[in-house]
């Protein structure tokens, strides 16, 4: 009980949310070019939506549609085999989301949203090729879900929202790059009173994530985070429903951006997110300069379980940094490296309740085709081209390479054989102007010991 209220009172001291639904916190700057996590998720858009008659409530919406596909080299049926890339089998579908709101207007700073949404794929898609697509209910049925309900007061230094709600934070994200948003029952509160800073706190409850959220009785309804995390199935049976006590503190000038996080997970495990960016410009050279801590450590219950024998706990840190940068002549760049300390809990944390902050991760595959991440490096040089600049607003086309030097005591595949490296090769081309948008990416995946793997993602949709 001293361990929880010591972190409860840490979180409130800490704080600095900016919880926009499915908008990035608090953007170090838009110098930042690698637009998949965790500030400029690349299909997260505005939409300007359209007010209801003569009135101030306004609707708007995202119709969203995508062809999905990967190869494993391990088609599904009796061709099935457990030991080639983890079991994953090759995985396809056709899919529509739509989604549709409804805000209210600001009624003495008071205002309240709420959006439907769903998943369907007409009945097209073979079920048997469908176990990795991650887009469907359970049982590859059809879902529509209450995505938002919420209720926010906002004045010129306070915000406090309660509901449900599509929230970015780097560690618990909406991850909004896929199909189907992640969504968040929370309560959170911020305060921008002071110059530069921005503080505040939050309590996540449940989630509902059809890529992210690890919930067993289906990802596509709300469950408790507990439930919805990476964790042993043992241990959740002994945690029971339990929330994260969220908490951050960002100070933002021209050039400085420092964010500091706090995110508590009762029973689970700590988290604690450190990142400053610097930004500035050079002639043509616009750049953001990146460092970024993480810390995870068991807690209770979660804690207990890993001290048992043969069990893994969770306690390890990754170092990273980047340098990112574009030209005034539409070209951009963006490099990263990770490092991973020798220590458990890499398989139950990482990209938990949607937080794919990480520096070198790749376009799709990020670190799941791996059998470990411990003690591993990583890292990523991408190169991109703004074709507005070529008489195409809102074009842009690139590719990335990254390379995970991986550690061969942990890092196995299912046979036990060992794996030394993996590296990815990803191709994007996005569009995004004017309400329409659409992102194609291909990447393959070269691991160590296994098959190689490839994926090809179209999605697009448009905004009103």
């Amino acid at each position: 009980m001293r361990l929880k209220t010591r972190h409860i009172l840490l979180a409130t001291l800490l704080a600095g949310l900016s919880l926009a639904a499915a908008e990035p916190v608090m953007s170090p700057s838009d110098k930042v070019v690698d637009q998949d996590h965790p500030y400029e998720p690349i299909l997260t858009r505005r939409a300007e939506g359209i007010f209801i008659a003569d009135t101030e409530w306004k609707v708007t919406g995202d119709m969203r549609a995508g062809w999905v596909q990967y190869d494993y080299d391990n088609p599904p049926g009796s061709r099935h085999d457990g030991s080639v890339n983890k079991g994953h089998t090759d995985s396809k579908g056709f899919y529509f989301m739509p989604k549709i709101s409804v805000e209210s207007p600001d009624y003495n700073g008071f205002s309240g949203k709420i959006t439907g949404a769903g998943v369907t794929d007409f009945g097209l898609n073979d079920p048997d090729y469908e176990t990795r697509t991650f887009a469907l209910g359970t049982d590859n049925k059809s879902y529509a879900i209450l995505q938002e309900a919420y209720l926010r007061y906002k004045d010129q230094t306070n915000e406090v929202a309660i509901g449900a709600k599509e929230i970015v934070t780097p560690m618990i994200d909406a991850d909004d790059w896929y199909l189907l948003a992640d969504t968040f029952q929370a309560a959170y509160y911020i305060n921008s009173a002071f110059d530069n800073v921005k503080w505040g706190f939050a309590y996540f409850y449940k989630m509902a994530g059809p890529w992210d959220s690890g919930a067993r009785d289906g990802s596509e309804e709300y469950a408790s985070m507990s439930e919805a995390s990476f964790l042993p199935d043992e241990v959740k049976d002994e945690i029971g429903d339990e929330g994260v006590y969220t908490a951050a503190l960002v100070y933002a000038t021209e050039h400085h951006n420092l964010q500091l996080w706090e995110y508590y997970g009762d029973d689970m495990y700590n988290t604690f997110f450190a990142q400053y960016d610097y930004t500035d410009s050079w002639e043509s050279l616009s750049y953001d300069f990146g460092l970024q801590f993480i810390n995870f450590e068991d807690v209770g219950e979660m804690e207990d379980y890993g001290k048992r024998e043969g069990n893994e706990g969770i306690g390890y840190s990754i170092y990273s940094l980047r340098f990112d940068g574009s030209f005034e002549n539409g070209f951009d760049f963006a490099t990263g490296a990770s490092f991973y300390t020798d220590g458990g809990g890499t398989g139950a944390t990482l990209g938990a309740w949607g937080g794919y902050p990480y520096f070198a991760n790749g376009m799709i595959f990020h670190f799941f085709e791996a059998g470990s991440l411990r003690n591993a490096n990583s890292y990523k040089a991408q190169v991109g081209y703004d074709l507005s600049q070529a008489g195409a607003p809102g074009l842009w086309a690139g590719t990335r390479f990254t390379w995970f030097d991986l550690d061969e005591e942990y890092s196995k595949t299912a046979d036990g054989e060992p794996q030394d490296s993996m590296s990815m090769l990803g191709l994007r081309l996005s569009y995004n102007h004017k309400g329409y948008y659409c992102t194609a990416t291909w990447e393959g995946v070269d691991l160590d010991n296994e098959p190689d793997i490839w994926a090809f993602r179209l999605i697009g949709g448009f905004t009103f």
